[in-house]
């Protein structure tokens, strides 16, 4: 199995790892890959709509034993990436390396 080589301008060859998963329990939403990423692979979605419930929020501890403000409105909803467009990702690891929870897998691509 031989798998998609790239060359830098110089010449060399490098071996892009495209995004394989984002680990949605890990993400903060901090939008770091979300910025880094020129591709659109990226986008911030509400954690329920991933299917992930209030233990699988990071930070789910109010210090007031109270999740309700005084005025009647409930904490801002919790966010974090998910992968939009997964087939546009060109390998770069951008988001890997900025991510401060390490969120991502990521593979090779087998050649045609």
């Amino acid at each position: 199995m031989s798998v998609i080589v790239g060359l830098t301008l110089g010449g060399e060859e490098w071996v892009p790892q495209f995004v394989e998963a984002l680990d949605a329990k890990k993400c903060i939403g901090c939008g770091r890959c979300f910025r880094v990423c020129s591709r659109d692979v990226f986008e911030l979605v509400e954690r329920e709509s991933l299917g992930l419930d209030e233990d699988d929020d990071l930070d789910d501890d109010d210090p007031f034993g109270d999740d309700d403000d005084d005025d009647g409105f409930s904490d801002d909803t919790s966010m974090v990436m998910a992968l939009k467009n997964r087939d546009d990702c060109i390998g770069c690891e951008a988001c890997s390396k900025i991510c401060p929870k390490s969120c991502f897998t990521h593979m090779t691509a087998e050649a045609a």
